[in-house]
């Protein structure tokens, strides 16, 4: 079986730099492997995700030389497959309800705070959001109120075992090999929301799966949430991609690009004159085929 690579965007805004990173990349391994080219629509948010985005990306990737297989699939359009995988873990006690709001959190983060060691001692996450600050199984709905699901990450571990993936990218070390994973640092993270019976983490190991991907390609920033996913993909029987992050594009602030930064935004950019040869230079992809080897941050103005 040929190898499969997928690009996933979220339509929520309009596609930069450090998408076209990320989507060039896909293309060119899955080129130079003889492998399968995807495109998956992350628009579970129906709340940010508009079906303009979708066409402007549409247009941008089209525009870029991004060639993917049809037909794409859409987050939206499968929520059941995401249901029945909460299910499952359900039925074997590996996640409970919560309905605490996010101010609620806020608020009993910092009363833990003020009790111990101040502002900021609460255990945080790779993405420097707080812990969640109860025990599981603790919360009493409230009449109506639908539920958060969480993960028991405690419990979870103790069915799983020792985790690790398979890594060709670069880590925070700079290293490639196999990484050890640690899930534990995200707490009991969130894996269906009120509004939606799924989360990112969820969906996205539901969607490799189902899609069978055998390699992520993704930026830097997602490093650190692979150790859910592989918690996930070991809790559900699902196999395990090959992974690889690569470096991110950054503006000149020195924060990663995101789509508020009008000026690196594609469509932007293709406006204003630029060709999809003048794109693959400023992410750093000199040629058309191989992987990048170029691995460091890069402002979008480098050349």
């Amino acid at each position: 079986m040929p190898p499969v690579f997928r690009f996933a965007p979220s339509p929520n805004g309009y596609l930069h730099l450090g998408h076209a990173l990320s989507a060039l990349l896909n293309g060119d391994m899955a080129q130079a492997a003889g492998g399968r080219l995807l495109l998956r629509i992350e628009d579970i948010d129906a709340a940010r995700c508009r079906p303009e985005y979708e066409r402007a990306l549409d247009e941008d990737l089209g525009w870029l030389g991004f060639d993917w297989e049809r037909p794409v699939r859409r987050q939206s359009e499968h929520l059941d497959a995401y249901r029945d995988a909460l299910e499952r873990l359900r039925a074997r006690g590996l996640v409970y309800p919560s309905y605490e709001s996010r101010g609620e959190i806020a608020r009993l983060v910092a009363e833990r705070e003020a009790a111990g060691g101040g502002p900021g001692s609460w255990p945080r996450d790779p993405d420097g959001a707080p812990l969640y600050p109860l025990p599981p199984r603790h919360g009493v709905g409230r009449p109506g109120e639908a539920a958060i699901w969480r993960l028991d990450m405690m419990r979870a571990l103790a069915e799983a075992g020792p985790l690790s993936w398979r890594e060709t990218g670069m880590g925070p070390d700079g290293k490639a090999g196999t990484v050890p994973a640690d899930p534990a640092r995200w707490g009991d993270v969130v894996l269906a929301r009120r509004e939606t019976p799924t989360s990112y983490h969820l969906s996205v190991v539901v969607d490799d799966a189902l899609q069978t991907v055998t390699h992520v390609v993704r930026g830097q920033d997602l490093f650190h949430a692979t150790a859910v996913h592989r918690l996930l993909q070991v809790l559900l029987g699902l196999p395990a991609p090959v992974y690889r992050h690569h470096r991110l594009m950054m503006g000149a602030d020195g924060r990663k690009l995101s789509k508020r930064d009008g000026a690196t935004a594609l469509r932007a950019l293709r406006a204003a004159g630029a060709t999809p040869a003048d794109i693959r230079r400023r992410v750093g992809l000199l040629s058309g085929t191989g992987p990048d080897q170029r691995e460091k941050s890069r402002s979008p103005g480098s050349t």
